[in-house]
């Protein structure tokens, strides 16, 4: 089992724009990051969809998709999903979802069921890891939930899809983790005219 990171980003390290809100989850001027995805086969698919381009960008999302057993989000990510995820929510897996909050376990079509973890990152990655047999258990956002894993040693795998654009500013993924706290091994490289896709192995 492989704990992974999955996020787009831009050259100069943005993974949000600023201004991160609730009613604004990516943040102003952070549409770029996101664009290259909407169109692909595989992405459709998981929302719903049909069509879209069957390319090799699709299909290392489908690859994602088809290895993650189990999901951990933060509450903040789930608030501004719950509403255009619907009653098919696009995970079809156990999703965790930190939080302090409580809530009962919510049970959606197609395999998706989220339940509210109180008590810590460690407790949800446990039960993530219980619940997703011998798939990956994947870290999905927001920034603040991946930072918290990557702080504590928590990632095995990150892959990021850089983006071609500059965003000057906004929520920069490694900021304020620290240098040469771990060590990277690059697993993949995959380049195409949307994005280059870098899949690193943290050195224990």
């Amino acid at each position: 089992m492989t704990v992974t990171a999955d996020m787009a980003i831009s050259l100069d390290g943005c993974i949000a724009g600023t201004d991160v809100a609730i009613d604004n989850p990516g943040g102003d001027g952070a549409e770029p990051l996101f664009e290259w995805i909407h169109n692909l086969a595989s992405w459709r698919q998981r929302q719903g969809m049909t069509g879209g381009e069957e390319n090799r960008d699709s299909a290392l999302m489908r690859e994602w998709f088809d290895a993650t057993g189990a999901v951990v989000m933060g509450r903040m990510m789930y608030d501004t999903g719950e509403e255009f995820w619907g009653d098919n929510p696009p995970f079809r897996t156990p999703v965790f979802v930190l939080t302090h909050r409580p809530r009962p376990a919510l049970v959606k079509e197609g395999g998706t069921t989220f339940t509210f973890v109180t008590d810590g990152i460690h407790s949800a990655l446990d039960q993530a890891k219980a619940a997703a047999g011998d798939r990956n258990v994947d870290i999905a956002g927001g920034a603040s939930t991946v930072q918290q894993y990557l702080r504590e040693g928590l990632i095995d795998e990150l892959q990021l899809h850089v983006v071609p654009v500059l965003l000057g500013e906004g929520l920069r993924l490694f900021e304020g983790l620290g240098a040469g706290r771990r060590n990277l091994e690059p697993v993949r490289v995959v380049d195409t005219p949307l994005a280059t896709h870098v899949k690193y192995r943290f050195v224990k």
